[in-house]
């Protein structure tokens, strides 16, 4: 049974990765974890949760939660699928943090909103606060992405990191779930050959994918490109339906991910990020 947490602000956009995760999970026995967090000021008590909602406990909240539910559990036809309404008072990233452990999250879903009339999606700090503060692998779903399996994935890399067991675990668990292509995207910022690790890391990576996925994967890399612009372009012009990343690599993903301006996460429009800890 695979555990999934899907924190929830009642907004459509939460919907649409509660509905994204109910469609690639549609052949596995899942228990659906949908989370509400209100701040402590919203109630006098520390937290709360329930198996099935009643009333939303503060009616300023966007939304009825018991409304709101009741078209989660119309999402899927499967029996497998199991859905428990959990509503907490506290800090957002402490409540992820607790929920994870004692529920033994596998995987966390969060969706975002893209700005209107820019290229990026602005994700908001929330899901920033997750991707670098909540050890559990994060799949981050845009407003705009098709809930679909996706057949084409990129994993970006720049092969800093020797990719452990679980890493190479996770990405083969989506890849068999999908049962999909995966490209291998260099994103090393030296325009020269990778140094002595990088081509260590490389190697090992790529007999794993020989051994198991040897007529399903590829190696390609980015050249004369700024990084995010050329993932941007990679994920356009091979029609990639979701990129991977690892959490443990933060420089590079910070760099990659993360506008300093803005002090937001901003990404593609329209493809999932699938972002692995170790």
């Amino acid at each position: 049974m695979k555990t999934i947490l899907i924190p929830t602000d009642f907004s459509s956009n939460s919907l649409h990765a509660i509905e994204y995760a109910v469609t690639l999970f549609k052949d596995t026995p899942c228990n659906f974890y949908v989370l509400h967090v209100e701040p402590l000021s919203a109630s006098g008590i520390v937290g709360n949760s329930f198996a099935l909602p009643a009333i939303r406990p503060n009616n300023s909240s966007k939304g009825n939660l018991s409304d709101y539910f009741s078209i989660i559990t119309k999402l899927s036809n499967s029996t497998d699928h199991h859905f428990i309404a959990l509503h907490e008072y506290g800090n957002f990233v402490d409540i992820i943090r607790q929920t994870v452990v004692e529920k033994k999250i596998d995987l966390i879903v969060m969706g975002n909103k893209g700005a209107s009339g820019i290229k990026n999606v602005i994700i908001g700090s929330n899901t920033g606060d997750v991707i670098t503060k909540v050890h559990c692998n994060l799949l981050v779903v845009p407003e705009n992405a098709k809930a679909a399996s996706p057949k084409e994935i990129a994993f970006a890399t720049d092969y800093n990191n020797f990719f452990s067991h679980s890493i190479l675990e996770a990405i083969s668990k989506i890849l068999r779930l999908c049962k999909a292509n995966l490209k291998v995207l260099d994103v090393s910022k030296d325009k020269g050959s990778l140094n002595l690790s990088q081509k260590h890391n490389k190697n090992y990576l790529q007999d794993y994918l020989e051994e198991l996925y040897h007529n399903s994967h590829s190696i390609h890399k980015l050249r004369n490109e700024k990084v995010k612009t050329g993932i941007e372009k990679f994920v356009s012009g091979n029609n990639i339906d979701m990129v991977i990343m690892v959490a443990k690599n933060l420089n590079f993903l910070q760099q990659l991910l993360f506008d300093s301006t803005i002090k937001k996460l901003s990404f593609h429009t329209r493809v999932p990020l699938l972002v692995l800890h170790e």
